[in-house]
């Protein structure tokens, strides 16, 4: 694989897509703001029937006007999208966490898929498959060469289907086959664990349905484990959003009752609100999923990690942990995506997902094209950053919303292709990847043992190279 392929395939691991932060709201019919541009339409009657009849070949009716619905709404933002049959059942997916597959959390390691963790209970967790494990083969396709969502599709299928991989156990130096049959999955978003006496580590995945369940859960156990927390690190890096409530329920565990968590603005009435710490805002069963939280998680000494992979929901979460003076933001100025999308159900299998409306932090800030800047920098690793500089980020879109007057960041621009020479140059001369980051959590996450650090009131690694990425205003 060239230079250039290499590391745009490290690049693609800490890419972020389709983040969003989604409120669900009744698909109904609205009056237009408007007359409809008759001349137009009739362009538009006129275009389908000289495709229809004019064309070199035959085109599918539904397929046309697919087509033209999705190129009105991709011209929106990068966020707006109109489901098709099959791409409105992954959606559903991705925020339900419940997918047809074998069950492990993935990433890439020298143009393998990684194993970063089987998730328990799962029909890999069950065959033994075990974190640090690659995959070097998934049926008869050879996984080099592949990227990370096309090994997911071949991973992924009908339920009680059978896919076959073969394993290289790095451990153990061997590698072997195993089939291992299809079910469905439901992703643990939240995971936590105790790092040592006393300090404690929550980490948020995504924002899903059952994600605040889960949250509370865990904290639950946590504090049974160590009823006298000195200290929580909520784990958002990589975080690409998810449920809007979720992110406010989130927050208001940490929050007084009725502190205001963000609030959202557009063009319809819907759009206009303001969300508070309270039940009301964030429980859509009934019952509170906070209520046997223990009062101390209201005080406990806490640090937020973020990173430029966190966007959307844990965007309002930190945010609103920031402006309420609740929680230390630690780690890199985060992805910038300030806008909310709403999904409207067109039909039994189609649907759009449209932004209606730009969030709000307590204090009034939005942070679309720019994120929430962390009260104390750090760099991914004790060297530095190896891939911070090179990974998208909101105002780096086409057709972003933008925030204010913009131009484009020309000076980051030049420093992502320098840093991306860089990349290409070394592994050039060495034919060696840049080492991957250490897994969140682990011994060697360098983040959150400054993060630790700043809880225990010990001295604190701030990064020297990162600089806040300032909005540009053109000159008037």
């Amino acid at each position: 694989m060239g230079a250039k392929l290499k590391v745009a395939g490290w690049i693609s691991l800490g890419a972020l897509a389709g983040a969003m932060a989604t409120m669900q709201f009744t698909a109904t019919a609205r009056s237009s703001l408007s007359p409809l541009p008759l001349e137009e339409l009739q362009q538009l009657a006129a275009v389908f029937g000289m495709i229809k009849s004019d064309y070199v070949e035959p085109v599918d009716e539904k397929k046309l006007i697919n087509d033209a619905i999705s190129g009105m709404v991709s011209g929106l933002d990068p966020h707006s999208q109109f489901f098709d049959k099959k791409s409105f059942k992954e959606f559903r997916e991705g925020t339900t966490g419940r997918f047809v597959g074998v069950g492990i959390e993935i990433g890439m390691e020298d143009g393998l898929v990684k194993i970063v963790s089987p998730i328990e209970g799962s029909p890999a967790f069950r065959a033994g498959l075990k974190s640090g494990d690659l995959i070097s083969k998934i049926d008869d396709v050879y996984v080099k060469g592949l990227g990370l969502d096309q090994a997911v599709k071949k991973m992924r299928g009908e339920p009680n289907t059978k896919v076959a991989l073969t394993i290289y156990r790095k451990s153990e130096n061997r590698s072997f086959p195993i089939t291992i049959t299809r079910e469905e999955i439901k992703v643990q978003s939240v995971r936590a664990k105790m790092i040592e006496p006393g300090y404690a580590w929550v980490r948020v995945t995504q924002f899903q349905d059952q994600t605040v369940e889960d949250f509370a859960k865990k904290l639950e156990d946590l504090y049974k484990q160590d009823p006298n927390l000195k200290g929580l690190v909520l784990d958002l890096r990589n975080d690409p959003g998810g449920l809007l409530e979720g992110a406010v329920a989130v927050s208001s565990a940490f929050l007084p009752k009725d502190a205001d968590v963000v609030s959202t603005n557009g063009q319809i009435a819907e759009s206009k609100a303001t969300f508070k710490a309270n039940p009301e805002f964030y429980a859509r069963r009934g019952a509170d999923p906070l209520r046997r939280l223990p009062a101390a998680l209201k005080n406990v000494p806490m640090i937020v990690l973020v990173n430029e992979g966190s966007a959307s929901a844990s965007e309002i979460v930190a945010g609103a942990l920031q402006d309420q003076h609740r929680a230390t933001v630690m780690g890199a100025q985060t992805f910038g995506k300030g806008s909310v999308q709403t999904v409207r159900q067109l039909s039994a299998d189609t649907a759009l997902k449209i932004t209606t409306a730009r969030y709000y932090t307590p204090s009034g800030r939005s942070i679309q094209a720019k994120g929430i800047v962390p009260d104390v920098m750090v760099d991914e690793t004790a060297e530095g950053n190896v891939f911070a500089a090179l990974r998208t980020r909101e105002a780096d879109l086409e057709k972003h919303l933008v925030n204010g007057p913009e131009l484009k960041d020309d000076a980051r621009e030049k420093q992502r292709e320098e840093e991306r020479k860089k990349l290409e140059d070394e592994y050039a001369k060495t034919k060696e990847a840049p080492k991957p980051l250490p897994e969140f959590g682990s011994a060697e996450d360098f983040p959150l043992a400054q993060a630790i650090n700043q809880l225990k009131g010990k001295p604190v690694l701030v990064s020297k190279t990162a600089v806040e990425r300032k909005a540009e205003v053109k000159a008037e």
